[in-house]
């Protein structure tokens, strides 16, 4: 998954990465030749006391030193570039994917698991990629190189290599090989960390209203412990990391300097090819403990790849036709369904089952049934959040399923259950129905929906702030918001969610008189639970454990539909009793 999260998103920056490998390649080479330069400094000059040599030699070494931290000054902007441009492309291509997703694959997935991926886990794939920009050419060049140059200076002393380099490895790869388990099971306690503060922070007056702090707080603290004991195990298999590479490395060098000593004593080897020697061996090691930043970055960053992948792979179950067809019949009724059913994935029973109705211009339809009986999810399918597995939903007289996906969306005004404001300010917010509305459009809408009047006395009027989810206005000031969102759109169908659950009576009704004018060339859907808001309705749909049970206006369903005389008789008897 990593590989192909990486060679999926890598190549646009292949400038970059080529001028990474070149700049690393030239950094590389003149490091190695810097403890050569140096050696021969000490033997051909020192020993001999020829300073003309000593002075070309340092400024050789000296230009050398320059080429090489330059060299990498550049390496460092070029691959930081990449990685950084790497994970930009990454979020976008995630953003995109979860943009298209039905409700069905966000529910599959849960909203904290998507933010962590967008976050988190690109973060975790950026930081291996600026890596290895930094080390993927330079450490296995700096290996190869240094070991040719220590043999170079002195091939008795270069057995060392040959045990030194294979231990280090084989106790890197055994330690990282418990990581990889470690890391992934990290990555689902944080998105189980962020699902619970989430919770939280969304449920915060529910917490408080039932006096709940202590159980959420103990909920919270018993996953944060689960996620720190795991970081903590973690961590102890990185630490054991960098210990075992210096005790490695130590032990090399006092076994160089002590056979580098002997050899001197018996004249085979100079005291600057042992210094030699002693960088070259440091560098070789110091490029396998830099090797296992990367081994350390590698297994976290892999779970978290395959998370990545996971989404991008993931299809939306509501796809673009191939070839739309435009609705070409301005007669045929806005909204028709003929026996639309839903089914999810392996449950035994329809969420709606076998619905029809046809909903006409300038006509309201309501639907009305008990909680659970499948009225919003029935909503849901007229704009293809989910599609029917079952039947088929027409708009003009053309199947959804054929319609171009941003053609259907204009046609349709939607006002969801629980109304969602953006931070911004009023006029931002109305202006999602139409980004092109004027002042006076705005108020007009607003006028509507019955919030014209709380928005004037906001001393910022249309540019009163709106904070995230629009947590600094009222219930029913955000959903007369939300309703004036949508009558901006002007669409073909309105969807109202239950829009009205959260206005008074009197409020309510003056919003649906405002309505009548102008919803006059649409057709109009509202979901609600009170027989005062669709009692005018031209046709109610009473649902029942997903099925239409009864359809027909107030009067005859009372006649004909003991479910809805049920449902009315016991609002009256509400009504009386209070």
């Amino acid at each position: 998954m990593l590989l192909k999260l990486l060679r999926t998103h890598l190549p646009t920056y292949r400038r970059e990465l080529v001028a990474v490998m070149l700049l690393q390649v030239l950094q590389t080479v003149a490091n190695l030749a810097l403890p050569s330069v140096n050696a021969d400094i000490i033997d051909k000059g020192v020993v001999s006391g020829d300073s003309g040599y000593i002075w070309s030699r340092g400024g050789l070494l000296l230009g050398l030193t320059l080429l090489q931290v330059l060299f990498a000054i550049v390496a460092v902007y070029f691959g930081s570039r990449a990685a950084m441009g790497f994970g930009r492309d990454v979020r976008n291509a995630l953003f995109v994917r979860v943009n298209d997703f039905s409700a069905r694959e966000v529910a599959a997935f849960g909203a904290p698991s998507l933010i962590t991926r967008i976050t988190n886990d690109v973060q975790q794939v950026q930081m291996l990629v600026q890596m290895i920009c930094a080390l993927f050419i330079a450490a296995p060049i700096m290996t190869v190189g240094g070991t040719l140059m220590a043999l170079r200076e002195d091939v008795g002393m270069s057995v060392l290599l040959v045990f030194s380099v294979p231990i280090l490895g084989v106790a890197i790869a055994l330690i990282v090989s418990r990581l990889v388990p470690a890391f992934r099971l990290m990555q689902e306690q944080i998105d189980s960390v962020n699902r619970i503060l989430r919770e939280q922070l969304n449920g915060l007056r529910v917490v408080r209203a039932f006096v709940r702090e202590e159980h959420e707080v103990a909920r919270f603290g018993g996953s944060n412990d689960e996620l720190t004991a795991t970081s903590l195990r973690a961590g102890r298999l990185m630490a054991r990391m960098f210990p075992t590479v210096l005790f490695v490395l130590n032990a090399s060098t006092v076994a160089a300097i002590w056979l580098g000593a002997i050899r001197i004593g018996d004249g085979a080897m100079g005291i600057g090819a042992l210094i030699a020697f002693l960088t070259y061996l440091a560098q070789i090691l110091m490029s396998v403990m830099m090797a296992t930043f990367m081994a350390v970055l590698i297994p976290r960053a892999g779970v978290c790849a395959e998370r990545i992948q996971e989404v991008l792979d993931t299809e939306s179950s509501v796809k673009a036709p191939a070839a739309p067809i435009a609705p070409s019949d301005p007669t045929a009724a806005p909204l028709e369904l003929r026996g639309a059913t839903f089914r999810y994935p392996g449950a035994e029973a329809p969420v709606v089952a076998d619905i029809s109705f046809t909903a006409r211009q300038g006509t309201t339809t309501a639907i009305i049934g008990s909680t659970g009986a499948g009225k919003t999810t029935l909503l849901n399918l007229i704009p293809r959040l989910m599609d029917v597995t079952g039947g088929s939903v027409l708009v003009r007289g053309v199947d959804v399923g054929q319609l171009d996906p941003e053609e259907l969306w204009r046609q349709i005004g939607l006002v969801p259950q629980r109304p969602y404001l953006f931070s911004g300010t009023v006029a931002t917010n109305l202006r999602h129905g139409d980004p092109g509305a004027t002042d006076d459009e705005l108020w007009a809408a607003l006028g509507v929906a019955q919030a014209a009047e709380f928005v004037s006395e906001m001393p910022e009027g249309l540019d009163a702030p709106i904070t995230q989810g629009g947590t600094n206005v009222s219930g029913g000031q955000r959903q007369r918001l939300a309703i004036a969102r949508a009558l901006l759109r002007r669409p073909l169908i309105y969807l109202f969610d239950d829009s009205f659950s959260a206005l008074d009576l009197a409020t309510d009704a003056r919003l649906r008189a405002a309505l009548v004018p102008w919803t006059r060339d649409a057709a109009v859907l509202i979901v609600a639970q009170r027989v005062s808001t669709i009692v005018d309705a031209h046709q109610i749909v009473v649902m029942e454990d997903g099925a239409a049970v009864g359809i027909g206006t107030h009067h005859e369903l009372l006649a004909t539909c003991p479910t809805y005389a049920e449902i009315v008789e016991s609002q009256l008897r509400t009504a009386d009793a209070a």
